[in-house]
């Protein structure tokens, strides 16, 4: 087969959307080598390019036009002959010729419908059209979970049975064990504390960090958080002033993804009370590193994290700080739930979530 990606934010994401859509086309590659991959966009990064460097992925320079994504994208996918054309992140292309090829899109979540509060009109109207047109569009929409799959047939009218869940996984640094020489040298590259808590994600609003730095005032517990800045790390800020909690929170940046999988394996304990997300990949990647997992109980996090890893209530910061200190004080229930955790994360692995992916690809093309 031929299959084509909108690779937009495979070369321009460096985490989220780009992750999802570089591992996806590792794996695939990797696993069923007899297809032909091919990564359509305006331009390429050095992002991804040890994957452009496999002999089965190729990347296809599209038009510079303004709207080149909407309007060339997809007969540029046509006139190489594509068997399947599919939109990584919720989007299609809005023109077609008449050659035949199959669409698929992903749709990772509709956090935009659920808490329009974090998005401005526009955006919010932007998306919504953008969304509903290509799930129009599509021969198949592949959700990221059974949570995002609920939100398609409510928000965007969907029936069912054009949907089918595949999960994500993550980077394989996560699945590999660090030596001790390379942890220490990350830990004291970052100045990182002997013992600490973990928190990853963009810090914004809808992540829930501050509710993590509230939960530990006062428990003389440290708490590394590696993200993106967003305004509202403003707010985190002054109430880590405030309560003078500036020796016990720490904000590395320029984190690699090597050295981003250190720390998750130096850290006794993950923490992500999120009030909602599609997936939940950081937990995936605490799970694969061995870390227990305290998570939000809403949304699709109980998905990723399985029956093994503590649940709050995203806004309950007294049951937060106590999960906290019961897994920080007791070793022995850390390392129970980080081991059964690793069994359960498994079903996100590269073959399987690859091998899903292909049988779709292949009842589709046939």
């Amino acid at each position: 087969m031929k299959i084509a990606f909108d690779a937009k934010r495979f070369f321009s994401n460096s985490s989220g959307l780009g992750n999802y859509s570089r591992d996806l086309v590792r794996i695939l590659a990797g696993f069923y080598p007899n297809n032909d991959y091919f990564l359509l966009n305006k331009n390429k990064t050095e992002r991804g390019s040890e994957i452009l460097e496999l002999p089965n992925v190729s990347f296809i320079p599209t038009s510079k036009g303004n709207f080149s994504r909407q309007l060339q994208m997809g007969t540029d996918a046509q006139h190489i002959n594509a068997d399947i054309f599919h939109g990584l992140s919720g989007e299609l292309p809005l023109k077609w010729d008449n050659a035949p090829i199959k669409k698929i899109v992903t749709i990772h979540d509709l956090i935009f419908m659920r808490f329009p509060q974090y998005y401005s009109f526009f955006d919010r109207k932007i998306h919504f059209w953008k969304f509903k047109k290509a799930a129009e569009q599509a021969d198949l929409i592949i959700a990221i979970s059974e949570q995002t799959k609920r939100d398609i047939i409510k928000f965007l009218k969907v029936p069912e049975t054009k949907i089918k869940v595949i999960y994500q996984g993550c980077h394989h640094s996560f699945k590999e064990e660090k030596s001790p020489e390379f942890l220490q040298s990350v830990k004291e590259k970052f100045s990182l504390p002997e013992r600490f808590i973990l928190s990853v994600g963009t810090i914004e609003e809808r992540k829930n960090l501050l509710n993590t730095v509230k939960a530990l005032q006062g428990a003389e517990i440290p708490l590394v958080a590696v993200g993106k800045k967003t305004g509202y790390f403003q707010k985190i800020n002054r109430f880590i002033i405030k309560n003078k909690m500036e020796n016990q929170v720490f904000f590395p940046e320029n984190v690699s993804m090597e050295e981003l999988a250190a720390i998750y394996q130096l850290a006794e304990v993950f923490v992500y009370p999120s009030v909602f997300e599609g997936f939940g990949i950081p937990i995936i990647e605490a799970l694969f590193s061995g870390t227990p997992v305290i998570a939000a109980n809403t949304s699709s996090l109980p998905e990723a994290g399985g029956k093994d890893s503590l649940y709050i209530h995203p806004e309950d910061i007294s049951d937060l700080k106590s999960k906290i200190i019961f897994l920080w004080n007791n070793e022995a229930e850390r390392k129970r739930r980080a081991e059964r955790g690793l069994l359960y994360v498994q079903q996100f692995s590269d073959e399987i979530i690859a091998k899903n992916m292909m049988e779709i690809y292949s009842a589709l093309a046939k």
